[in-house]
């Protein structure tokens, strides 16, 4: 009876030096190369109050938007004029942005600020430690349109706190850019599958908005 006591340790080590070891769990960095992306978004037509809804054009500044550092950006600018033009005639709120190293000085000309629409200077959130958000209460503003650059920059942050905030939210995907379109394509994604966010978001072009 001892030595059988004795060997009952020994032999359950043995079942275990014997049993499987699990591979180590794989991460996003060895599944990188492996990883699909979903299926692109389905664009919506939208109709906007123009009482209730307001523009941001987000960081259209010259350091930030310009043919070395993010040619995309370049590329929206008429998509971007369109719909500014479209605002504007709808006597829309239009709210601009400038970097926290730009000046409102710096905005392209082709989407220049008339000098009486308010502006807001910020890092990415132009949320934070702005007067952004009294302006669009002051104006009942429920819905914003928001495009800009960059994607994964002010574009992603401001409009992701704007949802989070219970507003609607517009995304034109034709005027928003970044460096490169895999940027671009994990922020429209964000804006599909984020928790808070997806909910108050619309994915659409500037040609199917309506007022």
């Amino acid at each position: 009876m001892l030595r059988l006591r004795h060997l009952l340790p020994i032999s359950a080590f043995a079942l275990v030096l014997e049993s499987p070891i699990p591979a180590p769990a794989q991460t996003i960095i060895n599944e990188w190369s492996s990883i699909k992306a979903p299926p692109a978004p389905e664009l919506k037509a939208v109709t906007v109050d123009p009482k209730t809804t307001a523009l941001l054009m987000l960081d259209f500044v010259k350091p930030g938007c310009n043919e070395q550092r993010r040619p995309r950006c370049l590329a929206t600018l008429p998509k971007a004029k369109a719909l500014l033009a479209e605002a504007r005639a709808k006597n829309m709120l239009v709210v601009y942005s400038f970097t926290s190293t730009s000046t409102m000085g710096d905005t392209l000309s082709e989407v220049a600020p008339t000098g009486k629409e308010p502006a807001v200077q910020s890092g990415v959130d132009k949320f934070y430690k702005t007067k952004l958000e009294q302006v669009l209460k002051d104006k009942d503003i429920k819905t914003v349109i928001v495009i800009g650059t960059a994607a994964q920059g002010a574009v992603m942050y401001t409009a992701s706190a704007a949802a989070l905030r219970g507003m609607k939210v517009i995304v034109p995907v034709d005027g928003i850019s970044a460096e490169n379109a895999y940027n671009e394509q994990y922020v429209i994604y964000n804006f599909t599958s984020a928790s808070g966010i997806s909910n108050n978001t619309t994915l659409t072009s500037v040609d199917m908005i309506k007022f």
